[in-house]
């Protein structure tokens, strides 16, 4: 039983997909078996999910979004409309590579803009932020804004979004964040 879930009566839904309450699903959105979705998530119209997905708490899937086999979201990621997601590195019509998926970690709190491409077999880094159109080909660290074709880091975000300054300080909330082996972290963590 799916327990306060809003499901727009043009979905198809997996009879084994399992979905956390207060999960909004709209127009047209497709969800195999063996997908879990949990509590609070939202899809927007035209997305679809395939066998083995998993996505975390409070996670957005905005318009038009393919998530594949391999695809792992933590809680409170965003996926902004037109993101796209691969799992096979060489893929062929006429070869079956299924036995090559790789996964994709999205960690939490992260944000995927629009039209953005992620190439499968990558970690996006808690609180990260990929800016639209931007294909990301290497993990990308905790707090980075990484932008262009190839993506690259261009700054660092703070957990609200906001942009860091040169002091790694929030220039919205103040917080504050320091290196710690090449690993940014939040002062308030020590």
């Amino acid at each position: 039983m799916r327990k306060n879930v809003k499901i727009h009566c043009t979905a198809i839904l997996g009879e084994k997909a399992s979905i956390g309450q207060g999960t909004s699903i709209w127009q047209y959105c497709i969800i195999q078996d063996d997908v879990i979705i949990g509590e609070h998530c939202s899809f927007g119209a035209n997305v679809f999910v395939e066998n083995g997905v998993q996505l975390g708490n409070r996670v957005k899937v905005k318009n038009n979004i393919s998530l594949y086999t391999g695809v792992i979201c933590e809680d409170d990621v965003f996926l902004g409309p037109n993101c796209v997601f691969t799992n096979v590195i060489n893929p062929r019509s006429f070869i079956s590579r299924k036995n090559e998926f790789q996964d994709t970690l999205i960690k939490k709190g992260a944000s995927i803009g629009a039209n953005a491409t992620i190439v499968c077999g990558n970690i996006i880094g808690k609180y990260a932020m990929v800016g639209a159109g931007s294909v990301v080909t290497k993990d990308v660290p905790d707090y980075a804004l990484v932008m262009g074709n190839p993506a690259q880091i261009k700054g660092y975000v703070c957990e609200c979004g906001c942009n860091l300054d040169p002091n790694m300080k929030c220039t919205e909330c103040n917080k504050e964040y320091e290196m710690k082996d090449e690993i940014l972290v939040s002062k308030s963590l020590r």
